[in-house]
């Protein structure tokens, strides 16, 4: 399949504890069209997880999130956060922004505080059973999805 035209979708990550999620989400985004993820901390990329993705998706390594995600804002960004508050959002129910950037939290902590701030919009995806949580790459993928979904050509 072709895209019409490039999709205006970034993904920004928390520091990630697994580089198998990070490479697994490089993965998802080479699959979906998208350009570019960002990744935060000690961010590595296994190459035989990610694939063709761990050279044909640009890769950007940060310090810290909340500098990257006010950039992003100024850029004209909506940022949707994929965490469970009193006051997201079923991802099914979710209108995404053409021009979007989907936060994702680390593994254990989720989004802290200081990143929800400064958010647009958050997504949950419902869990009928236990654990409580999608694995992040995981609940990243279903996002994605959700979003392609959304915006097929691009």
């Amino acid at each position: 399949m072709v895209l019409d035209e490039e999709r205006p979708l970034i993904i920004a990550c928390s520091p990630l504890s697994s580089h198998v999620n990070l490479s697994t989400i490089l993965r998802m985004a080479g699959c979906s069209g998208i350009q570019e993820v960002i990744a935060t901390g000690n961010a590595k990329i296994k190459a035989s997880i990610a694939r063709d993705s761990a050279t044909n998706v640009k890769l950007t390594v940060k310090n810290s999130l909340p500098p990257v995600l006010k950039k992003l804002k100024k850029e004209g960004y909506t940022l949707v956060g994929l965490e469970q508050t009193t006051n997201s959002t079923t991802l099914s129910e979710y209108q995404f922004p053409k021009k979007t950037a989907i936060v994702v939290g680390s593994e254990r902590e989720g989004l802290s505080q200081e990143n929800l701030d400064l958010l647009d919009a958050v997504v949950e995806i419902p869990v009928w059973g236990m654990p409580y949580s999608y694995n992040v790459a995981c609940a990243t993928s279903l996002a994605i999805y959700e979003y392609c979904r959304q915006y097929p050509n691009g």
